[in-house]
């Protein structure tokens, strides 16, 4: 990768960070193969089409593809750099175990086609060592490569960490401007692993070593899940007290060493409710604050849920409008979603009472089959339900004036409207 020589890259993982990734490092000139399991996720992108919603992604895929610079396969060739970031998770267990299975699955793939002086990175949100173990797997399937730290010389491959920080609907920009931690087994994979990402990072990029750049991650989000549990334990406590908690925050939050974030009906997406468990499940004696945040936040989720119940048992003949069932406003994730809980819970028990308004689904997901519930859009919610639960606030939910919301109960998780205690 010296001079002005592109590498051949390939990225394995075409999803919600792989195919963004995979687009910005062609769109610098980096030839990039993309390899997903799924046969339509391919057809897709080679047809310069996308198949995840995210802000001006598609037009950047059309381009990249129609440059010759981004296709998509299923089966791995050889490369300069290999990039993974495929999903990493819990296992079927019940206890929120890491399942790494994948990022082993897709170490071994790019086992088959290493050759000396190739580089990998590991993207994929991993408990702490994982870099390492997947430097073992490929260890043990290529006797003929020297891994690095594995011997007093450098290694005849360079293998680094570094996690992306980005928020869905500007994934793209992020992606480019965010600053990144790069954790190398060595030094030297680091500085490998700078070099590769200065060619399309406009952020810093740090390096350190791989181990605390895997903590790195899991801090991140579990700092943001530790804030939110206060938000949302002090939304349980003043539903308790009979306090409006928007009032309280917004007052607490004049004092100039304050910040109390919004509360919600829970915690969602694949990093915030997930990526806490994995420093649990490292230290499980330790990790105490950490769990309680995790278990607060899911313990809001059925607060909810048990508040929504009794507004819609007190008024047996109305319809119920659910707004909402991402994880966040404006996107179309439903990944680990509160909302999405709550509203398929109501649903199963109160069946055709109730409507979902979701601007970002096509359909409703496959937990809505057989309960009676129905997607509509928003108009005809208010014009037809006498009962609304906010559970994401939408830039569309967040408009309707109080004319149209005259007359019906309301429970908004989301404090969207001002005029709701």
């Amino acid at each position: 990768m010296r001079g002005d020589i592109k590498p051949d890259v390939c990225v394995i993982g075409l999803g919600y960070i792989g195919l963004p990734t995979a687009a910005i490092i062609a769109r610098a000139g980096c030839p990039v193969l993309g390899i997903d399991i799924s046969q339509g996720v391919v057809d897709t992108i080679n047809r310069g089409e996308i198949h995840i919603e995210e802000v001006d992604l598609d037009g950047l895929v059309q381009a990249v593809v129609q440059r010759g610079l981004l296709r998509a396969s299923t089966d791995i060739c050889a490369a300069d750099v290999f990039v993974i970031a495929v999903p990493t998770p819990f296992a079927k267990d019940g206890n929120h175990t890491p399942d790494t299975s994948f990022v082993m699955a897709a170490a071994e793939m790019v086992a088959g086609v290493l050759k000396k002086g190739d580089t990998i990175i590991l993207e994929s949100t991993s408990p702490v060592g994982t870099t390492e173990q997947m430097r073992d797997r490929i260890a043990d399937m290529r006797p003929d490569l020297v891994m690095p730290g594995t011997c007093d010389g450098q290694g005849d491959v360079s293998i680094a960490y570094c996690p992306e920080r980005v928020l869905p609907g500007h994934i793209l920009e992020e992606l480019t401007h965010n600053d990144r931690s790069i954790g190398g087994i060595t030094p030297r994979c680091a500085r490998k692993a700078l070099a590769f990402y200065k060619r399309f990072v406009k952020g810093e990029c740090v390096t350190t070593d791989v181990r605390s750049a895997e903590m790195t991650k899991l801090v991140e989000n579990s700092f943001r899940d530790v804030n939110i549990a206060f938000a949302n334990e002090l939304s349980m406590i003043a539903d308790r007290q009979g306090l409006d908690v928007w009032e309280v925050i917004r007052l607490a939050n004049r004092h100039p060493r304050v910040n109390i974030l919004t509360p919600g009906p829970g915690v969602g997406g694949h990093c915030i409710a997930v990526d806490p468990w994995f420093i649990v499940h490292g230290a499980p004696e330790e990790a105490r604050i950490i769990r309680q945040a995790r278990e607060t936040n899911d313990a809001k989720m059925h607060h909810v849920l048990a508040r929504a119940k009794a507004l819609i048992g007190a008024s047996p003949d109305a319809k119920v409008a659910c707004l909402g069932l991402a994880f966040k406003a404006n996107i179309d994730d439903f990944r680990e979603s509160p909302a999405r809980y709550v509203a398929a819970s109501l649903a199963r028990e109160f069946g055709s009472r109730v409507q979902v308004v979701e601007p970002y689904a096509g359909e409703l997901p496959a937990e809505f089959s057989g309960t009676g519930a129905e997607l509509v859009d928003i108009d005809t919610a208010l014009e037809e339900s006498g009962i609304i639960v906010v559970l994401v606030d939408h830039d569309i939910f967040k408009v309707i004036p109080p004319e149209e919301r005259a007359g019906k109960a309301v429970y908004d998780t989301r404090g969207i409207w001002p005029d709701v205690a």
